[in-house]
């Protein structure tokens, strides 16, 4: 299959787009007029900047509306892959409020038969089930509203129609909308950000749109387009590993929380300056060495003052290391511990909520007026959308990161803020609706970017860890900034789960990670491990979870066999992906799921293919799509180390037998072009 993904017409309707703005597939409405694109007649423009980088030609236009309402166009376009993508934003410039900004959206059409749209859906309740929906039989919306903007529905989007298609995305971290209608043979697509906005602005207040993104391709081919937009996505979009630009590659890391022997409410507080020591120890004298130490939760002190034992979600909003379980330096000890011999740290933030804000206020410097608190409501946002609240928040959160030279910030929200926001907004006073998301949400994309300048002043990493009660912030602009260590907190249980999870999320956000045990729920501390799980595992993000010390049943043996094994294979897992047997729910073990990933550069791959627990047939047989007909094909079982080939025709045309004579069998086989 090509991997020719440059597009002569969509540079062409890219260059139309910004010579021609008033075409522009943007529109909005400003007092009691809709403006549809950026019309000189209507508006004046005031500037034009053009940069040429190593992937991407940027232009920004910018507009004046009225004399006071200056807007932003910021596009770009990948000249290897014909995407496009912009943003839109608004600036009142003038002295007194600006008139009421409403309805903005993007709107594109596509014409061409057939038209189909595919995708996933989000996390929680739907655990990434994907979907394909003719729209010639019916309307489609999709939309968040909680604030956190993967849970439920997923913003990204395949459309097929004709003899090509295009990947859509939505990248915005709040809430969101997506309308898709087909009529005569042409889709309409229009794209929202921000739920009912419907504000002015006051003077100097400044707000901006999702970023929107178009990227056609040219063959009407599932793996075609999954690929294309892996491709994409990793070359374009995955944030640098470091400061010397290093590339982002898979890594380990391991969590030590369920390792003190303590008890604790979901092992995520029981970390303390007594217990790392042997535990990091015992793991490398067994020759386990991952790439970052995890620690998580339940660290930090309490707003009055005390020491939390169990209640690390009820005490956040310090983000000052508890004396008690960190006297004096004892925590950068054990961060220096790990850098020497040769791993890195990530912590566990979650700077979107506090609790207790009176004794913050007392205690830390906190403005009270700074918390979302509304009476009913068990959570309380903290304002990150006002600047002041955003910059003491940052510096805590930097500070300990500094002082305890931490790599990798790892952030999670365990609340969905949207109806506080709301609530913000009417204390506002009238015509104020979005406001607060709107402020929010550019808050955190600033406090993100901020972080990470810290993290890589002092040689950590340039990316965060993304966790929104697990996949709750996977929208395109986070993922420029962070990557999902962990894509969903289910993702913490079963196997058959997790192959769910692989064969649908895996197309769309090809950087993540999951568990490498087997439990009945999340958060228990001991679970299964063999072969099988640490297969079905291979992420690349490897994230090990063991009792080194509290377990006397701890298989060594295991750990380091996952751990080598994927080290093998983690070179392959952001090259081109192909799921070969039919996606199943996470409840249904009684199929065999195969997938495999090659580097079509080299010739080279890997297929992993499980017989589940319920299966009762011993023979898989899979078509190669990424096969070359007049090329022969050599296949080495990891395990027996037996070897076959096959001929590349056979292979795409009537494909290649597996057998699996054992149920919960999973064989790891390389694949290799003659």
């Amino acid at each position: 299959m090509s991997r020719n993904y440059t597009n002569g017409e969509a540079y062409k309707w890219y260059q139309e787009m910004i010579s021609q703005p008033e075409n522009f597939p943007f529109s909005f409405t400003y007092g009691e007029k809709q403006y549809n694109g950026f019309d000189a007649a209507e508006m004046k423009l005031t500037g034009t900047h053009t940069r040429t980088e190593a992937k991407k030609v940027s232009t920004d236009l910018t507009f004046l509306l009225e004399d006071t309402l200056e807007i932003t166009l910021k596009t770009a376009f990948y000249p290897g892959y014909g995407a496009a993508e912009w943003t839109v934003w608004f600036e009142n410039a003038g002295n007194e409020n600006s008139k009421v900004l409403t309805d903005l959206k993007s709107e594109l059409t596509f014409e061409g038969e057939k038209p189909v749209l595919k995708g996933i859906l989000g996390d929680h309740r739907n655990d990434y089930h994907p979907y394909a929906i003719d729209l010639t039989e019916m309307p489609v919306q999709f939309y968040t509203d909680s604030g956190r903007a993967t849970h439920i529905n997923f913003p990204y989007f395949n459309l097929e129609y004709g003899n090509g298609g295009v990947m859509l995305a939505i990248g915005w971290a709040g809430t969101w909308k997506a309308d898709f209608v087909c009529e005569e043979n042409v889709t309409t697509y229009t794209a929202k950000s921000v739920n009912n906005l419907c504000t002015y602005l006051k003077p100097g207040e400044q707000i901006r749109t999702a970023l929107f993104v178009r990227a056609p391709y040219q063959v009407r081919n599932e793996h075609y387009a999954t690929n294309y937009w892996r491709s994409w996505f990793i070359e374009c979009n995955l944030p640098p590993y470091d400061n010397k630009g290093r590339e982002l590659e898979p890594f380990a890391t391991c969590f030590l929380a369920y390792d003190t022997g303590r008890p604790n409410s979901d092992g995520s507080i029981s970390e303390g300056y007594d217990s790392w020591r042997p535990s990091m120890e015992k793991m490398l004298s067994e020759g386990i060495k991952a790439d970052f130490r995890w620690f998580d939760a339940g660290w930090y002190v309490a707003p009055d003052g005390h020491s939390p034992v169990s209640d690390w979600w009820g005490t956040v909003g310090t983000w000052e290391l508890d004396p008690v379980k960190w006297p004096g330096k004892t925590f950068l000890e054990s961060t220096d511990f790990a850098r020497a011999n040769g791993m890195k740290t990530l912590m566990w933030f979650e700077p979107e909520r506090v609790t207790d804000p009176d004794n913050l206020a007392a205690n830390y410097g906190y403005k009270k007026e700074w918390a979302i608190v509304r009476e009913g409501y068990r959570n309380i946002a903290n304002n990150i959308g006002d600047p002041e609240c955003l910059a003491w928040t940052t510096e805590r959160v930097c500070k300990t990161l500094r002082e305890n030279k931490v790599e990798m910030y790892r952030e999670d929200n365990n609340s969905n803020p949207a109806d506080l926001w709301q609530y913000l907004d009417g204390r506002e006073g009238e015509m104020r609706l979005g406001i607060t998301e709107c402020k929010f949400i550019m808050g955190h994309y600033k406090m993100w970017d901020d972080i990470i300048a810290c993290t890589l002043s002092f040689g950590g990493c340039g990316f965060v860890d993304s966790c929104a009660s697990g996949g709750g912030r996977n929208d395109l602009e986070s993922m420029r900034r962070g990557v999902p260590l962990l894509r969903s907190d289910a993702d913490r249980t079963s196997t058959s789960l997790r192959l769910s999870m692989t064969t649908a999320f895996n197309k769309w956000i090809p950087f993540c990670g999951a568990n490498t045990r087997e439990k009945a729920g999340q958060v228990n501390a001991k679970g299964a491990s063999d072969p099988y799980i640490w297969r079905v595992s291979y992420l690349p993000v490897l994230n090990i979870e063991s009792q080194y010390v509290y377990d006397p049943t701890q298989n060594f043996d295991m750990v380091r066999f996952g751990l080598q094994e994927w080290r093998k294979v983690a070179p392959f897992l952001l090259k081109d992906f192909y799921v070969l047997t039919p996606w199943h729910t996470e409840r249904d073990k009684s199929n065999f799921t195969a997938l495999s990933y090659y580097d079509e550069e080299v010739g080279k791959g890997v297929i992993l293919a499980f017989r589940m627990e319920e299966c009762g047939l011993e023979n898989l047989k899979v078509k190669l799509p990424f096969a070359k007909a007049d090329k022969e094909y050599v296949f080495t079982d990891e395990d027996t180390k037996a070897v076959e080939s096959c001929n590349g025709n056979v292979l795409t045309k009537s494909g290649i037998t597996f057998n699996l004579p054992q149920k919960r069998m999973a064989r790891l086989i390389w694949v290799e072009e003659k």
